[in-house]
């Protein structure tokens, strides 16, 4: 039986790997240790309820503030994850269980407990499944929906690549407001970064999402720090504007352990600025481009942003 608190069962394609040195952190990226009665409140539904949340198993070190909010980024179809990127924190193998007809239940009661006005619900890899686990989105989507008619959904997906293309229409019919689907990182590093993924399927997803349904928010985030240039972040901001996409993320990236992705170097507040400003002249509806951004950090505020700015550029929100 293997046991994810253990490094080398956590992530036994990485083993044979030489370490990176772990850098130490600049003082704009350290955060205190989570402790606050609202943590432990929200910790406690995912237990009783039996979630699992991305924000525990990337170690993100925004946990202790979103958690004292009672915001929580929910990762279903269980915790292993059948991709292997070097930058993830999230288990990986093959998973060792079937999806969990009950899950979008449970995640559904979880929302209600905790009193959401957004949510993000995200997920590993399942390549083992036909659909890639399309369904199990489109049925935890219609179970908030049952239970929580006035919280609005936030999805971030895998890409299916292995799917059938019609796949993406289940998710999208079962009408999340916001579709997420990362492309992490810049196209020339996706062989060492991504190598499960393809940057222009990524991109075409997006795409085929807002063919599919033109008023559906679309969004994606890239890491910098490991090892791009500022010329291929612009490119990536063109390519996702070719695709219309509405609402951009930036955040630095954190090695998780010295088996992982070397961080190429950490990013000045500043030039997250330059990026910020830069992605805004694009067209972006939203942009968040912070050291400590993450793709459901401060989600639900953004959301309302991000509507609002729709309805002044375009009068529909």
């Amino acid at each position: 039986m293997r046991d994810l608190k253990i490094p080398a069962q956590r992530h036994p394609e990485k083993q044979k790997r030489a370490d990176n040195a772990q850098p130490k952190k600049p003082a704009w990226i350290r955060v205190k240790a989570p402790t606050s009665a609202g943590y432990k409140e929200t910790r406690d539904i995912m237990r009783e309820n039996k979630l699992v949340t991305v924000c525990e198993e990337a170690g993100c070190p925004n946990v202790g503030e979103c958690w004292s909010q009672g915001h929580a980024t929910m990762m279903i179809m269980g915790e292993v994850c059948t991709r292997a990127c070097t930058f993830c924190n999230i288990a990986t193998g093959k998973p060792p269980e079937d999806l969990d007809v009950f899950e979008p239940g449970r995640v559904a009661d979880a929302v209600s407990k905790l009193g959401l006005n957004h949510v993000v619900i995200t997920s590993v890899d399942r390549d083992d499944i036909e659909d890639g686990g399309a369904e199990h989105f489109a049925m935890t989507i219609r179970a908030i929906r049952k239970k929580s008619p006035n919280t609005t959904i936030e999805i971030l997906t895998p890409d299916f690549i292995r799917c059938d293309p019609k796949v993406l229409e289940i998710v999208v019919e079962a009408r999340p407001d916001v579709f997420n689907h990362n492309l992490e990182t810049v196209p020339g590093l996706y062989p060492e970064v991504r190598p499960g993924a393809r940057y222009f399927h990524s991109l075409r997803l997006l795409q085929r999402v807002k063919e599919l349904d033109p008023t559906m928010f679309t969004k994606s985030g890239i890491m910098v720090g490991l090892g791009e240039d500022k010329q291929s972040v612009t490119q990536v901001m063109e390519d996702m504007r070719a695709a219309d996409i509405d609402f951009l993320t930036i955040g630095q990236y954190l090695q998780p352990t010295p088996k992982h992705h070397a961080v190429d170097r950490f990013v000045t507040p500043e030039e997250f600025k330059t990026y910020e400003k830069t992605a805004f002249n694009k067209g972006f509806l939203m942009v968040s481009a912070t050291p400590l951004t993450r793709s459901s950090y401060h989600a639900g505020d953004d959301f309302a942003q991000l509507r609002a700015a729709r309805l002044k550029k375009f009068g529909t929100a």
